[in-house]
């Protein structure tokens, strides 16, 4: 199994989701959250929060890579700011502990979940309820979206159009998970990874 953490990034709601993914594409959820600061506090606590807020999620649910939803212009600068802000906190907190990282657009992720890139929000949140096997989707859309997140990556990272870290900065178990969701798993290579990754005692990237 594979486990995902995906940030939809924000000032005032910051999403976060952990997705376990297994080689066929079978997806699980693990724990979704928002990490919100209000308007009216000064932009250094807020962005404290949002740091501290993704750091006790990484170091809690210790996944084997991160999502994060790539900033893209959008007309009011002010809320692109504080998306771009957001985001930077979630890379460095991924990059201080040693985890690859993959940056999907919205139409990459709603084009994943959905298999609509103009998809709207309803749908993506109607799908990744299905994709997990929920009752109802997770609430508000932030919550939702960073799951989308995590299971785009998750989905993307073993196809050719692979978005994000190649080969060379994958674990040995990422590789190994990797190689068998494209059906490469019993190569001499993706053999002697996996049994690196048993020596090392860590499955998944996880011990």
């Amino acid at each position: 199994m594979l486990r995902v953490l995906g940030v939809d990034p924000g000032l005032t709601r910051c999403g976060v989701g952990v997705v376990e993914v297994a080689p066929n594409r079978r997806a699980r959820l693990v724990h979704v959250t928002v990490v919100r600061t209000p308007a009216d506090m000064a932009l250094e606590q807020r962005l404290l929060r949002i740091a501290d807020g993704i750091a006790a999620e990484i170091d809690e649910h210790r996944p084997d890579a991160v999502a994060v939803e790539r900033v893209f212009a959008q007309a009011n600068v002010r809320t692109v700011m504080g998306t771009a802000q957001a985001a930077g906190l979630a890379l460095h907190a991924a990059a201080a502990r040693g985890l690859p990282v993959g940056l999907h657009t919205p139409s990459e992720v709603k084009a994943a979940v959905t298999g609509y890139g103009n998809a709207d929000k309803r749908q993506v949140q109607t799908m990744i309820a299905r994709v997990l096997g929920l009752d109802e989707a997770p609430k508000p859309a932030d919550a939702a979206d960073a799951l989308a997140l995590a299971v785009c990556h998750a989905w993307r990272l073993g196809s050719p159009d692979r978005v994000g870290p190649g080969p060379a900065t994958l674990t040995p178990a990422q590789r190994a998970w990797r190689d068998a969701q494209t059906g490469a798993a019993d190569t001499p290579l993706a053999r002697a990874e996996a049994a690196a990754a048993r020596r090392s005692g860590f499955v998944g990237g996880r011990p």
